[in-house]
């Protein structure tokens, strides 16, 4: 088995918090990305209450190499009943702060923008003082209006890695594209996100390189994390980035103008999401 180093151990999931959310998702008939893609602060925040739902069922329809997510060509039916079990769930929950994902769904004529939006407007109706985030696939065009036309608080899309090591991702996913999904989002006046999984084999120029161009489209929040294989399936790790590595690439990302940056081993899109988008209003 793969020795991770101290910096990376984790609490098992325990407590009465932590059993609630179980209970709940399960009750509800959700999923999770926490659950999904084996996230290792699944611990943390749900112990905390805090979960990031993941919407359009849970099969995708790419194939990213570094990801955990159940994948084939067509994903499962649409649950049109899941706008409101989610905004119930959310309200149940006492959440001031949602997060929502999904899997991509590009056997679908929209690929799912019109749902996803259905599920930020059910949040609202149930209570509008919820702040709303959602990590979006690669959008664009009447996508990226339809999701707009929700008003969430923040939009994040993930370039996942540095651009020379874009071949983990699924090949209809690019840097590209990305950077497109971003300044769209951008434009239409929303606080933009995106993620960098280190560990992959980039190099500190790539990677700053990488920040550079996430500012050019205007990303606000720029969230770091150590690549974790989530089974021998996916590509090993190269490297494990320590901590000092990390506290030094969130200090030029701040210098570039980033308005809010998590950069730790642990951190995730989602990780803190609430207290990111708080320092970048």
């Amino acid at each position: 088995m793969e020795r991770k180093p101290s910096w990376l151990k984790v609490a098992i999931p325990h407590g009465a918090r932590w059993k609630a959310m179980s209970e709940l998702v399960a009750r509800r008939g959700l999923h999770t990305v926490c659950d999904e893609a084996a996230c290792p602060n699944k611990a943390e925040c749900w112990g905390c209450g805090t979960a990031t739902f993941m919407v359009l069922g849970d099969v995708c329809t790419r194939g990213c190499r570094f990801c955990a997510v159940a994948t084939a060509r067509e994903g499962r039916p649409v649950d049109d009943d899941e706008p409101r079990r989610l905004a119930e769930a959310v309200k149940e929950l006492g959440l001031r702060y949602a997060v929502l994902t999904s899997v991509d769904r590009d056997d679908l004529p929209d690929r799912g923008a019109a749902h996803f939006a259905r599920c930020v407007l059910a949040i609202r109706a149930a209570d509008p003082a919820v702040r709303v985030e959602v990590l979006a696939p690669d959008y664009r065009g009447p996508e990226m209006d339809e999701l707009a036309r929700s008003r969430p608080d923040v939009i994040a899309h993930n370039v996942e890695t540095v651009r020379r090591l874009q071949s983990i991702r699924d090949a209809r996913a690019t840097f590209d594209l990305s950077l497109r999904t971003l300044r769209e989002a951008k434009a239409a006046g929303f606080t933009t996100k995106s993620s960098i999984m280190l560990g992959l084999g980039e190099t500190e120029d790539e990677v700053l390189s990488a920040m550079d161009e996430l500012r050019s489209v205007g990303c606000d929040i720029l969230v770091m994390g150590q690549y974790l294989r989530p089974t021998t399936k996916q590509p090993p790790v190269v490297e494990y980035v320590d901590p000092e590595r990390f506290a030094r690439y969130a200090e030029a990302a701040r210098g570039r103008g980033f308005s809010s940056v998590v950069s730790a081993p642990l951190a995730r899109t989602s990780y803190h999401a609430a207290a990111a988008a708080e320092v970048s209003k």
